[in-house]
């Protein structure tokens, strides 16, 4: 039988309701700072605070003294609720909250870490959350005043499972009676082991994508320093033209041997984009080619014969190219950049008038691309039309006052001008 004090529920409120004013100020700035801190994180995190109402806090202090847990009573005899002030940072994806755990270190004290649900089995699913409890800072209680605690509870859940968490919180924890036979928690568990599997599911196809962008930022690199080397030293090298690279059209047969017959769309981009990026392009292109036998939809066969009109360009296939940037233009007419591409081609092969109908139609398509102006003008000074070589000049300049190769390409028409 639990013999301690019933508490004079009374003076505790006026007491706890004492500090409200406070305790609202040092939530308010609690939420600021963490929001502040974790700016630096890829994906925007929700930061939500609560500081906890007395009849909330009562209910949970006669709770802990009914259980007369040694280790939630206080020196003094009265519970220890660490969660007066509450805060919640809901992550997109489970990679953040490893993220989060570590900025929170490098904010604040620690004072105790909890990852509920670490010790379930692989058979159990339920609520999953990590709560940190960290000390005030010094700071905000000397502004603000005493508040009647030390300690803010920080949980850190993703999207899903802080829904899961709110579902179950309003039918389980709360609720007097739960009238749930075995049929019904295993849907509850099922619930919640497809919500489990979905954070999986949204983190693997992140880190995907998060290869892919890799892949395509250092395609895109080698492919404009081909087009740099291939049309710049037209005009400000024309002594020293850029041999371009040769390679070999045949495909080493332990390389066909060593692919997968069944893999994935998605594993064959990927291996096409890396090898396009160790410069293995007829690798490239094999796998270019296997994904548009597969006869994806029309969205993705534009993307992957762009991709491989870059690829035959880099080996010097402008043919190819040209074929490849027409194609894929033919099946989505919006893409402004195979358009681009396709003039690029053109230019290398002194296609002139051809490239400038190619640029024109980029632009048109998309009119901030200070490059594709660069680009058109350039074509026009080939055509010995300098007036609108530079008009063109100085539109790219507009977008993009630093371009070096526009700068230094209106020196050279200024100088043609004499102006």
């Amino acid at each position: 039988m639990n013999n301690r004090k019933l508490p004079d529920q009374q003076a505790l409120q006026i007491r706890y309701e004492g500090y409200s004013e406070a305790r609202l100020a040092i939530a308010k700035e609690l939420q600021e700072l963490i929001e502040h801190s974790v700016q630096e994180l890829p994906s925007p995190l929700m930061v939500k605070v609560r500081s906890k109402d007395f009849v909330s806090f009562f209910k949970k202090y006669i709770r802990i003294l009914n259980s007369g847990s040694p280790e939630l009573i206080g020196k003094d005899g009265s519970p220890r609720i660490t969660d007066i002030i509450g805060v919640r940072i809901i992550c997109p994806f489970l990679e953040e909250i490893d993220m989060v755990e570590l900025i929170l270190a490098r904010v604040f004290e620690i004072v105790e870490v909890e990852k509920k649900g670490a010790n379930y089995s692989f058979k159990e699913f339920g609520y999953e959350s990590i709560h940190i409890l960290v000390k005030i800072p010094a700071s905000l209680i000397e502004k603000h005043g005493a508040c009647g605690c030390d300690v803010a509870e920080v949980q850190i859940r993703t999207i899903l499972q802080n829904a899961w968490a709110e579902v179950e919180h309003e039918l389980v924890y709360k609720a007097e009676f739960n009238p749930f036979g075995e049929p019904m928690k295993r849907k509850l568990a099922a619930i919640n082991a497809n919500l489990f599997l979905a954070d999986v599911i949204f983190e693997e196809i992140r880190t995907y994508q998060r290869q892919l962008n890799g892949e395509l930022g250092k395609r895109r690199h080698s492919f404009f320093k081909k087009v740099e080397d291939a049309t710049d030293a037209l005009l400000f090298n024309p002594e020293e033209p850029e041999e371009p690279e040769e390679r070999l059209d045949g495909l080493p047969m332990e390389f066909i041997l060593g692919t997968k017959e069944n893999s994935s769309m998605d594993d064959l981009l990927l291996e096409a984009l890396s090898a396009h990026n160790k410069s293995q392009f007829n690798e490239a292109i094999y796998f270019y080619s296997r994904i548009l036998e597969m006869n994806p939809d029309n969205s993705v066969r534009a993307l992957v014969y762009k991709h491989r009109g870059m690829a035959n360009f880099a080996r010097s296939h402008y043919e190819e190219a040209l074929k490849d940037f027409s194609n894929s233009l033919k099946l989505d007419q919006t893409s402004y950049k195979s358009a681009y591409y396709r003039g690029l081609v053109r230019a290398v092969l002194q296609q002139y008038s051809e490239a400038i109908e190619d640029f024109t139609l980029s632009v048109q398509i998309n009119p901030y691309q200070h490059f594709c102006l660069c680009r058109r003008g350039q074509a026009y000074y080939h055509l010995g039309d300098y007036p609108q070589a530079l008009a063109d000049c100085e539109a790219a300049l507009v977008l993009d006052p630093s371009s070096q190769t526009a700068l230094q390409f209106r020196d050279l028409l200024r100088e043609k001008l004499k102006m």
